[in-house]
């Protein structure tokens, strides 16, 4: 349920905020004071696009704030995407400056705009005042009939496997097609997954050839100057450990005599010791070394090998191991594709997978349709057109399309003894108004969302159709929140509360007149006045006013007994 709505700077409201209440709630006024402007900017807080038009002239930018009671389920989609706020309540807000771009936030976390429509769906349903027009379009139609009986997502999927069979079938026509082109390309990479493979390279390979053949190619190098170390360290006359050894020696036979050589000792006797191991290394390594002109050229031409294939596919030799599992994966897949036999078994499975699906949604489509047919006939009998009927006409498709096997056509009857036919072609504007009315209230009913907006759908309509649309209205806000513009007495009548919406205009300090939109809510007073003006225009007499207090207290006795009627125990069947 809306709680509250905020607007700052919104086409001509400077500053509003209202409270709202559960139940039916009217919005009336003059034509042009603004009335359509509050659904719109609520719209906008639910994710509807904006641009810098909605900026009120001279503010820099416009804000909308709206706080919902918190729907059941709705809890659990706000702590999965971390947008969770007080509890029991979300917090919606949406800014516009002067240059058009836009802000989104969720209970004060920044959101965005498919976050925000998500969310609206889950608490709003907007029925707009151009809704009976867009009865006429089949796909609207289908629509409708689909979110009435909560098939939407059903339809969802059978979309889904309408394209996966969909490109099965393209893969087939492109197969069939262009079979000499697949095989030449299936040529080319048997031939080049053959050169990689007789190539063979392996992972870490070049790093590996690369250092085995900088140690081969400086081999005699190596050889000599480690042969020229060892001489210096241990061999040759005068080598360090030899000269080392005379040292420690001579100073042993003197820290006989002085003790304080000692310490000197100490610090050569690890020097000795690691001189002999360095020089042991040494040995094993010349031992180890060897030249092996074969190997090198062994090296040599693998890595020649390496680097002309890595040159000839325009990438490092250390690739060379993907690109090869990368061709096989590309052969594989086009070997694959080009099996016409195992593409048209694929073909085949998608489109028994499509009908599958498709032929439950139908059925479940053909019981919707009964059960709709005859609540919208049903209706039809109170808006003055007794004898009338709706019907929901499922024509079967040839071939299956994304939205199933059928089409969806609304038919109607506007009096007894017709013969029902498409909704288009026989509903005048005030019948197809009442029609989509009706409709629209009833899959209203249907449908989880908590709060319900009419946005001048009783165009069209007046008299005693108006109360019984009033009376519709009032029923629906028992379980909902209901919230309607209308320029209909009969129907504000009906309403537990009503919202007067005017427009003002006042000098701006020299520079020319500025027009605001205000609203306020009435009470009973005010509610006279006001339906009084909706009854008789600009001259408000004596009569109208005491037409308007019987009217009031009529809507107001209904309010009563169908509460009354709602609070009733039902007997048990049987």
């Amino acid at each position: 349920m809306l709680r509250s709505l905020s607007i700052r700077d919104f086409v001509i409201v400077d500053t509003l905020d209202l409270d709202f209440s559960p139940g039916f709630t009217v919005f009336t006024g003059e034509t042009g004071a603004g009335k359509s402007i509050l659904i719109d900017a609520l719209a906008l807080v639910l994710g509807e696009r904006a641009d810098a038009g909605v900026v009120r002239e001279g503010a820099s930018r416009a804000s909308i704030s709206a706080i919902f009671a918190t729907p059941p389920g709705l809890d659990a989609w706000l702590a999965e995407h971390d947008l969770t706020g007080d509890e029991g309540t979300v917090l919606l807000r949406r800014t516009v400056d002067a240059g058009g771009r836009s802000k989104a936030f969720i209970n004060g976390a920044a959101a965005t705009l498919g976050q925000l429509r998500e969310i609206g769906d889950r608490l709003v349903d907007i029925h707009g005042q151009h809704a009976h027009q867009l009865l006429l379009r089949p796909d609207a139609q289908r629509l409708l009939l689909d979110a009435h009986a909560g098939l939407t997502a059903q339809a969802g999927a059978v979309a889904e496997a309408w394209r996966s069979w969909r490109a099965c079938v393209r893969q087939r026509e492109t197969v069939e097609h262009r079979s000499r082109e697949m095989q030449l390309e299936r040529e080319r990479l048997e031939w080049q997954v053959g050169e990689l493979e007789k190539l063979a390279p392996q992972a870490g390979e070049w790093e590996d050839i690369q250092a085995e053949y900088n140690r081969l190619s400086h081999a005699a190098g190596l050889i000599e100057g480690s042969r020229g170390a060892l001489e210096a360290l241990s061999e040759a006359d005068g080598s360090v450990l030899s000269t080392l050894n005379g040292v420690v020696q001579r100073l042993r036979q003197l820290a006989g005599v002085d003790p304080a050589l000692s310490d000197v000792l100490a610090a050569l006797d690890p020097a000795q010791v690691q001189v002999e191991e360095a020089a042991h290394s040494l040995n094993r390594y010349v031992d180890r070394l060897d030249l092996d002109p074969e190997r090198l050229q062994v090296v040599e031409a693998r890595m020649q090998a390496l680097h002309t294939t890595a040159r000839k596919y325009r990438l490092p030799p250390e690739q060379l191991p993907d690109e090869l599992m990368a061709r096989r994966q590309q052969l594989d897949d086009l070997q694959s594709a080009q099996d016409l036999n195992k593409v048209m078994a694929r073909e085949a499975a998608a489109r028994a997978a499509y009908l599958t699906i498709a032929q439950h949604l139908g059925a479940a489509r053909k019981v919707a349709a009964e059960s709709l047919s005859a609540m919208v006939t049903e209706a039809m009998q109170g808006l003055s057109m007794a004898g009338g009927s709706f019907a929901v006409a499922l024509h079967p498709l040839e071939e299956g399309q994304s939205h199933g096997l059928e089409q969806v056509e609304f038919l109607v009857a506007g009096h007894a003894g017709v013969t029902a036919r498409p909704l288009a072609k026989v509903a005048s504007g005030g019948e197809l108004a009442r029609i989509s009315l009706a409709i629209s209230v009833i899959t209203s009913e249907a449908a989880p969302t908590p709060t319900l907006i009419f946005d001048e759908v009783d165009t069209g309509i007046g008299g005693a159709v108006a109360e019984v649309v009033g009376r519709r209205l009032q029923e629906l806000g028992r379980a909902r929140q209901v919230l309607c513009v209308t320029h209909l007495p009969q129907v504000a009548a009906q309403a537990g509360a009503h919202l007067l919406v005017s427009k003002e205009t006042s000098e701006r300090d020299g520079n020319g007149s500025v027009t605001r939109s205000r609203i306020r809510a009435l009470d009973a007073a005010g509610r006279v006045v006001e339906t009084a003006r909706m009854l008789g225009g600009t001259t408000v007499t004596a009569t109208t006013v005491q037409h308007a207090e019987e009217m009031l207290a009529q809507g107001s006795r209904g309010a009563i007994s169908a509460a009354r009627e709602a609070r009733r125990p039902r007997r048990a069947a049987g």
